[in-house]
């Protein structure tokens, strides 16, 4: 299948975009950085070319399958962050977010990629929007748990008075925590549009807008969860490191939301498991 081979040469593309950037990291040198921007890019570009022929191939928008969803996951991360270098221009962002996007694209490239029939109870219009808004919500939050991670690095080197190798490669502190908020921003309304809409599509092929199925409930666990960060930071002042750890910590109930309900919860409890399961 064509969309496999342009996956897997994706892969190989984000890795050296992966290693560009780590490079970069260690020798601030500009050459290796606008090789690593190239290199992203390619990546970037290559992996889109592959959602579109396998969206060609199947007949329909390719979120379905677990194979599907990790690619899907790694292509959101990899957009935004294009897309917030535009505006903020984090030279060493890189080093941070393209592991997380390369480690998704693998393990998309590892699982099969078998193509089947669309269930009937997905034959919705409601599909990509749904499931659209919420990876590009979730892309969001693991961009800022990135940022997250980097403030907690550049706070310790300030509190323990040793400016190391790390303090002039990082950004400043003030603009790690306004790109922690400003993906928060961005990801809460689409993680909100999206148990929305999904709440819609339920009513519309089950007669209920919320049954509490586990997926169902850890999403609106996650959901409360940066609601009251992100009425923290504006109501009470929530900043900086509390700020950083509790972006890292969402991230963890995506990712619990994301991979776990399926794959963790039915073995800690397993009489409970969800309806919302990867086909194929």
């Amino acid at each position: 299948m064509t969309n496999i081979w342009v996956l897997h040469s994706s892969v190989v593309v984000y890795l050296v975009a992966t290693a560009f950037h780590l490079v970069y990291l260690v020798t601030l040198r500009e050459p290796v950085l606008k090789w690593a921007r190239r290199v992203t890019w390619a990546a970037f570009v290559l992996h889109t070319a592959g959602l579109v022929i396998r969206f060609v191939e199947v007949g329909y928008t390719p979120v379905t399958t677990l194979h599907e969803s990790m690619s899907f996951f790694g292509w959101c991360v990899a957009g935004l962050y294009l897309v917030l270098q535009l505006r903020y221009h984090l030279p060493t962002l890189g080093a941070f977010v393209t592991p997380v996007a390369s480690m998704f694209v693998l393990a998309a490239a590892s699982l099969t990629g078998h193509m089947e029939p669309l269930p009937a109870a997905l034959q919705s219009a409601w599909l990509p929007v749904h499931v659209g808004l919420l990876f590009l919500g979730d892309g969001a939050f693991a961009l800022a748990a990135a940022a997250g991670v980097m403030y907690l690095i550049q706070e310790r080197q300030l509190k323990r008075k040793r400016l190391g190798a790390w303090f002039r490669r990082l950004p400043n502190l003030e603009v790690l925590d306004e790109l922690n908020y400003r993906c928060l921003s961005i990801g809460f309304p689409l993680l909100t549009a999206g148990i929305i809409t999904g709440a819609i599509w339920a009513q519309q092929a089950w007669g209920t807008y919320w049954s509490w199925d586990p997926k169902e409930t850890w999403s609106l666990i996650t959901w409360l969860l940066y609601a009251a960060v992100l009425h923290g930071r504006l109501t009470i002042g929530w900043r900086g490191r509390r700020a950083a750890i509790w972006a890292i910590i969402g991230f963890g109930a995506v990712l619990f939301t994301f991979l776990g309900v399926n794959f963790v919860l039915p073995r800690l409890v397993p009489d409970l498991e969800s309806l919302h399961i990867y086909t194929g």
